[in-house]
């Protein structure tokens, strides 16, 4: 079931676009030929195997033949002897007397031993200690080794006898008595121990000798364990028969490993290097084929410079190898399984592999020698956990920055925001994201793969998409507390100007991730994106995925900043003039200056903020001020106790707030606060947005015969007029009467507009 998922992954990172459907031809004749390959390896493998299985089972019949002929000798040899008792007369008496004899041959030789023991053992330390002061050569450890086993084996024989006696109190005394017999075995031990830690320096330094004085010494302990380990089985096996040769089992009782201890000693010299090498490679990953030189040179010297100072049956260089090899695959292993392993190791390794191999070809190895696979055959798993880390990476910094943007803005914490070379406000993260996803950028390019960078790049799309929503979303909810506060929320203006220079930093966030400055030849942060990612992805991605992908995000940058301009000048109007356009067209509204007090506001703001806004999206605070104060003034006739008396001059009161407004933006070129500025503000244009406020003036004043035509011009010249908003205004003349309306309605069916581009009058409810 876990090797369909992977397969089914795997097939869906091949297949991630519908473009790629054109690869299944290749990837089917790709797929063939490695299965072929695969196969041509699977059938030698198993031939091999077949004939080693095969040996194998001959070496087991021919040993079990081996056992049943010397099962049969034994059972002759017993059936013999009980004839031969029946044989000879007086067998019992001479029987006695031999075993008595034999008896006290053996006592005389085991006094004559005990009695030698501490003058031997006195030898044997002044032979330890001279190579004490030699122990790259240890010229006295053959002689050592050599009187050592006569002396163990006179332990041993002791131990057995005395095991077998019948006062078995006397044991612990007879093993206190050979103490000091132990302790030389410990010393010559550590001797060994050290010769063995020291066998390939040894090598290096060509002593020769030393070399070969410790392989006789395995090989005979060797050898010896083997008897041992024979005769263990043999009694365990004829514990009767055996009981009987008593006289046979002289000699070595217990096995002493020095073989296993020698295996264990390469390890132990490697082990070192190895947490050396990890230091080193934790440190520098990039560097992991210099830190792994001594890898191979250790078995360079192996081949070259020990094999013929070994027994041929070791196989010293395969011993080697296979010790190392499995070092190897566990030190890998460790790294990879680490859930906290970065991108840079986890490419290392992957890296590694194919190095590792083409290596160990030259000293000589296939790759199917060398078993377990360094790194479990896990190649294609691990580059997508080398994406999968990149990917999680980039979700990490991004939650982390935004968590920290998201705390500063909630807090409105001081000296949350930063200004640019410009004077423009900025958030303090935005140049630490582009920065960090330029670091990721190029830890996926480290990889050589374009399926890597691409799978990377497709997060970073997502994570940029993803914290453009959250910026969208959390300015519309802060912005709710200011156009609709709460009863407990006390003055709604506290804190405002604060929220304010936010959104101005924020939507200059936005115009710097897309603002290419042609004059300087600064690029902004999305061109360098762009430029980083071109070269590591695929033709195929870049046109059918990459291009649409950069170009949404550029237009998201965009809205984002002009939705906070528009949030931006909301707030002036639900807050600032709040009580302010409630009077329009009021019996008060004839006799203020509502307009110039709105007009003088904008201006204050305008002078406040267009040092530190980008000079683009002053353009757009603007033209939304000028819009936004459009769409307000035609609302008002919905204000309480709105009604248009012949008798009131209200059409000169009109004309002259249109003259305030036009004075106001037509004269903000020459602000001095705006001298230098690259503006662009078409006042044309906004002159010309006005002109509705004519249509509704003759709506106002317009006999009831001329209403319906002077609608039918307003929708034919703008096609979104909502019949509401015409409703309302007719509704304030003093003369309204129902047929007025009725012939509106009617005209409003009869005239049918093509749908075009949203105007103003589309925000006139």
């Amino acid at each position: 079931m876990a090797e369909t998922e992977g397969s089914t992954v795997e097939l869906a990172d091949l297949l991630r676009h519908p473009e790629d459907l054109d690869k299944i031809a290749f990837l089917k004749s790709e797929f063939t030929r490695k299965k072929a390959a695969v196969d041509s390896q699977l059938k030698i493998g198993l031939k091999d195997q077949l004939e080693v299985t095969q040996n194998g089972i001959n070496s087991i019949s021919d040993g079990q033949r081996t056992v049943n002929q010397l099962r049969e000798e034994m059972m002759k040899i017993d059936k013999l002897c009980a004839e031969s008792q029946n044989m000879i007369r007086d067998f019992p008496n001479i029987n006695l007397v031999s075993q008595v004899h034999r008896n006290f041959t053996q006592v005389e030789a085991m006094k004559a031993n005990i009695e030698s023991l501490d003058g031997r053992l006195k030898d044997l330390e002044q032979m330890l200690r001279e190579d004490d002061q030699d122990m790259e050569n240890q010229p006295n450890v053959l002689k050592i080794h050599y009187e050592l086993t006569q002396l163990r084996d006179v332990r041993d024989d002791a131990m057995d006898q005395i095991k077998r006696a019948s006062d078995p109190s006397l044991e612990g005394h007879l093993q206190d008595y050979f103490t000091r017999l132990d302790d030389v075995i410990d010393w010559f031990d550590d001797h060994i121990g050290t010769a063995c830690m020291n066998l390939i320096p040894l090598v290096q330094a060509d002593n020769k000798g030393m070399v070969v004085r410790l392989a006789l010494i395995i090989e005979e302990e060797e050898k010896s364990d083997k008897k041992v380990k024979a005769l263990q089985d043999a009694q365990r096996e004829y514990r009767d028969l055996a009981s009987r040769f008593k006289f046979m089992t002289s000699g070595p009782k217990q096995l002493r490993g020095y073989k296993e201890k020698f295996l264990k000693a390469i390890e132990l010299y490697a082990q070192p290097q190895f947490e050396k090498a990890e230091e080193r490679f934790l440190e520098e990953p990039d560097k992991l084929a210099n830190i792994m030189k001594w890898y191979f040179n250790d078995l360079y010297v192996v081949k070259v410079g020990m094999v013929s100072l070994m027994p041929k049956k070791w196989k010293i260089f395969k011993t080697y190898t296979d010790i190392y090899h499995g070092m190897m695959h566990d030190w890998l292993i460790k790294h990879i399984d680490n859930p906290e392993l970065s991108p840079p190791h986890m490419l290392s390794i992957i890296d590694w592999s194919e190095k590792y191999y083409a290596k160990m070809t030259k000293l000589g190895w296939d790759q199917m020698d060398l078993q377990p696979h360094v790194l479990d055959a896990r190649e294609v798993e691990l580059i997508r956990e080398y994406r999968q880390l990149i990917v999680k990476s980039v979700d990490e910094w991004m939650d982390r920055m935004f968590l920290a943007d998201k705390i500063s803005f909630l807090e409105r914490k001081p000296d949350s925001l930063d200004t640019n070379a410009n004077g423009y406000f900025r958030t303090k993260t935005l140049g630490d994201m582009w920065r960090m996803l330029k670091e990721q950028t190029t830890v996926a390019g480290d990889s050589g793969r374009a399926d890597v960078a691409e799978g990377v790049f497709d997060a970073m799309f997502r994570a940029l998409k993803s914290r453009q929503n959250m910026w969208q979303k959390m300015v519309d909810d802060e912005s709710q507390k200011y156009k609709h506060p709460s009863s407990s929320s006390g003055n709604d203006q506290e804190g405002m100007q604060v929220f304010q220079d936010w959104l101005v930093a924020i939507a200059n966030d936005q115009i710097a991730c897309i603002d290419d400055n042609e004059e300087t030849s600064q690029l902004s942060y999305l061109t360098r994106f762009q430029q980083d990612l071109e070269p590591l992805v695929s033709p195929k991605y870049m046109s059918s995925h990459a291009t649409t992908e950069l170009d949404a995000l550029r237009d998201g940058f965009v809205d984002l900043g002009t939705h906070c301009i528009t949030i931006f000048v909301s707030l002036i109007f639900k807050v600032d003039f709040r009580t302010t356009i409630s009077e329009f067209f009021t019996q008060k509204w004839y006799n203020e200056y509502a307009m110039k007090r709105i007009t003088t506001t904008f201006d204050d703001y305008i002078s406040d903020y267009c040092k530190v806004l980008h000079h683009s999206l002053l353009d757009i605070l603007i033209e939304e001020l000028a819009d936004e104060l459009l769409v307000h003034y035609l609302s008002s006739v919905r204000n309480k106790g709105i009604k248009f008396r012949r008798t009131d001059p209200f059409t000169e009161k009109i004309k002259d707030d249109v003259l305030t407004a036009f004075e106001f933006f037509g004269n903000l070129a020459q602000k001095p606060e705006l001298a230098g500025l690259p503006l662009t503000v078409d006042f044309k244009g906004i002159k010309e947005k006005w002109k509705v406020v004519n249509y509704m003036v003759r709506l106002l004043q317009e006999d009831k015969g001329g209403v319906v035509r002077v609608y039918e011009e307003f929708k034919k010249e703008h096609w979104d007029l909502q019949l509401s908003w015409v409703e309302r205004v007719l509704r304030a003349r003093d003369d309204f009467d129902r047929s007025m309306l009725g012939g509106v309605k009617a005209k409003a069916g009869e005239v049918y507009m093509e749908r075009g581009v949203e105007g103003i009058m589309s925000k006139v409810k």
